[in-house]
């Protein structure tokens, strides 16, 4: 077994990359300097946690259909806490929120090691509270998603089935959804009515019991488009981002590619809204 000191200079990368094993922290160093706000006065300085991917080479299936937004990366701590982001969230293509592999401190313009917590932390970009940050992180792992859902061709879903690990598991077609509370978002022209995804999941029919900040969602649509939205992501304590499943645009019912719409307001481009959405699936990560 390594010392603890080595541990917390770097961490196994393993996984869907082409390029897997050790990432030190004279390897994160190499990569393009990124900051991001702390407490107080403070500010971490560190590797992208996308840059580190991206060196790596990402290994996507050209034949699926935007593939990366079908996988996640599993963060695991030296403790064995667990936490997961899309894909989708960390590419600067789509949600641009690329996550940090800290190595420093920065206090009025000097740096330090990091105080207290480890060589290296892994942490969430633009989160509210620090829920997604890994202290000694020993493994980050890329996987496609467990979804077994299969493409339907033309089939034009009139009902949203959600499964997996959700303590009340269920179907909700139009009129299902209506009797949950509506709320509104506004993407670019386009104004959305519908439910929270957040609300859906965890209110509504119940997270499975474990680490939520572990776990990851995926959307598909009859048409075979798929898209992982990390629970960390649409945690109001966390990342709490506004996803929707959508009944509704611009005052008519979302009718022409079925009946509801995953809609991810934040993101750079709409590769995450999933028309046609027939399906949601929810697990817990697995390296």
């Amino acid at each position: 077994m390594q010392p603890a000191l080595q541990r917390s200079e770097q961490f196994i990368l393993g996984g869907d990359v082409d390029r897997s094993g050790p990432v030190t922290l004279s390897q994160l160093r190499a990569l393009p300097a990124s900051r991001q706000a702390a407490s107080g006065a403070h500010a971490q300085v560190g590797a992208s946690l996308w840059s580190v991917l991206d060196r790596a080479g990402l290994q996507i299936d050209a034949s699926r259909r935007n593939d990366l937004l079908n996988r996640y990366v599993l963060v695991t701590g030296s403790d064995g806490r667990k936490v997961v982001f899309s894909l989708g969230e960390l590419s600067p293509h789509f949600g641009n929120r690329q996550g940090l592999v800290a190595y420093a401190d920065a206090v009025d313009g000097v740096l330090s090691p990091l105080p207290d917590k480890g060589l290296l932390q892994i942490r969430a970009t633009g989160d509210l509270q620090d829920g997604r940050l890994v202290a000694w992180p020993a493994r980050v792992d890329v996987r496609s998603s467990a979804s077994t859902v299969p493409e339907q061709g033309d089939v034009v879903s009139n009902a949203v089935r959600v499964s997996g690990a959700v303590r009340r598991p269920g179907t909700f077609d139009l009129a299902a959804l209506k009797a949950l509370p509506a709320v509104t978002r506004t993407v670019g022209a386009d104004t959305y009515v519908g439910v929270s995804l957040w609300h859906l999941l965890n209110t509504t029919l119940g997270l499975a019991a474990g680490q939520p900040l572990g776990m990851y969602v995926v959307a598909s649509g009859s048409d075979g488009q798929k898209a992982v939205v990390s629970i960390g992501e649409i945690d109001p304590a966390a990342g709490n981002q506004s996803v929707l499943v959508a009944y509704q645009v611009n005052g008519v019912p979302i009718d022409v590619d079925g009946f509801a719409r995953l809609v991810v307001p934040n993101d750079a481009r709409k590769s995450r809204h999933v028309s046609s959405l027939m399906a949601l699936e929810m697990f817990v990560a697995r390296p």
